[in-house]
């Protein structure tokens, strides 16, 4: 991909082209793209790589695009959310684009007073802890993410034979941050009301797996090729606990998805004890982050009488800091690794850091496309 769009290229008008089409059919046909025949454990011609928040503060060009923007804002407006989605496939060459977004799109969507305070994170302005509360919570509507699907049909008439990865936050990590009112190094909130009030959890969560699922939907709906289910506080909990009052609820927005036949991802961090049941929630690949080898997570998500595990990961974020030599023993440690599994896909342990050097990505991409 060498073509070169602003913003501006993905004006109002060609959003309203999008809308006029049909969104089911806008699904392209990638059956040699190497992300989606790893993602099935098939055998691609190259070992398939991207990065998560690939689009984001470590590129110069996003930091122009998004100047005076506030996040949510970027996230609803179909041109900037596709410019930005596009930055990194331009730059970096990765195999795939995950859609620009954040994991409280779908609650601010649906028309909760939620904000994401720079430095902070998302910021809810009446933590959900009562009977009441949990009531009080609106559905989401998928002509409430019409922006987003109207910016998905402007990708997929740019992104060539590049896969674009649709995203939501899973039922925990979007109830955690309304139960505290933001994030939570310990969460006390939450965990003490899943154990207190049970009952309480359960209907939560479930109300979140349907906006959740609600909103990745919608994305499936507008032509997007995989998805990607970020439960990124699960790590915080035990596996009992993971297994009682989480994984039914992941899930059920896994199964959701299940009938558009695209590959699932579910990614979670400090989720090394959780891995079997990550699985079992019903994803078709699970992300790793840097704590576990991938050769022992693919050890851990094996199951007799089932096919062999994909994994997704897991070079360490921090590591990219390091010098080149370093960068790329790693590497080459982990694509080796990878190798004992079905399929792997390249990744990070999780998302790229601001400070990333973003030549250091390209070298990463074009080092993992050599091996």
């Amino acid at each position: 991909m060498t073509a070169s769009f602003s913003a501006s290229s993905f004006s109002a008008s060609s959003a309203s082209v999008a809308r006029a089409g049909s969104p089911v059919s806008a699904r392209r046909a990638l059956p040699d793209a190497p992300l989606l025949v790893a993602a099935r454990g098939g055998t691609p011609a190259r070992v398939p790589v991207w990065f998560m928040r690939q689009a984001g503060r470590s590129l110069p060009e996003y930091r122009s695009v998004r100047e005076g923007v506030p996040m949510l804002q970027s996230c609803f407006d179909p041109g900037l959310l596709a410019e930005i989605t596009m930055q990194p496939v331009r730059r970096h060459g990765v195999d795939g684009a995950i859609l620009f977004s954040d994991i409280v799109v779908p609650l601010y969507a649906a028309g909760l007073a939620i904000d994401i305070v720079p430095g902070t994170g998302p910021v809810v302005a009446h933590p959900v802890r009562t009977a009441a509360d949990v009531d009080a919570l609106p559905a989401l509507e998928a002509e409430q993410v019409r922006p987003i699907t109207d910016g998905i049909g402007l990708l997929l008439r740019e992104l060539g034979e590049t896969p674009l990865i649709g995203f939501a936050g899973a039922p925990f990590t979007l109830a955690s941050y309304l139960i505290e009112g933001g994030p939570s190094r310990n969460h006390e909130h939450t965990k003490a009301l899943m154990h207190a009030e049970p009952e309480l959890w359960h209907r939560l969560a479930s109300r979140l797996a349907d906006v959740t699922a609600t909103f990745l939907t919608a994305q499936l709906e507008a032509g997007v090729d995989a998805v990607q289910l970020f439960d990124s506080w699960a790590g915080a909990l035990s596996e009992r606990d993971y297994r009682e009052f989480v994984l039914p609820h992941s899930a059920k927005v896994l199964s959701a998805v299940a009938e558009y036949d695209v590959p699932r991802i579910h990614f979670g961090v400090g989720t090394g004890e959780l891995l079997p049941a990550m699985r079992e929630a019903g994803a078709d690949v699970v992300g790793v982050d840097w704590r576990v080898p991938l050769d022992e997570a693919a050890r851990r998500l094996r199951v007799p009488g089932e096919p062999a595990p994909v994994v997704q990961g897991n070079l360490d974020p921090a590591l990219l800091m390091a010098s080149w030599p370093v960068i790329e023993a790693e590497v080459r440690r982990i694509v080796a690794e990878g190798r004992g599994a079905a399929g792997h896909i390249v990744n990070l342990g999780h998302g790229v850091l601001p400070e990333t050097d973003p030549e250091v990505l390209t070298r990463v991409v074009e080092l993992v496309h050599s091996l």
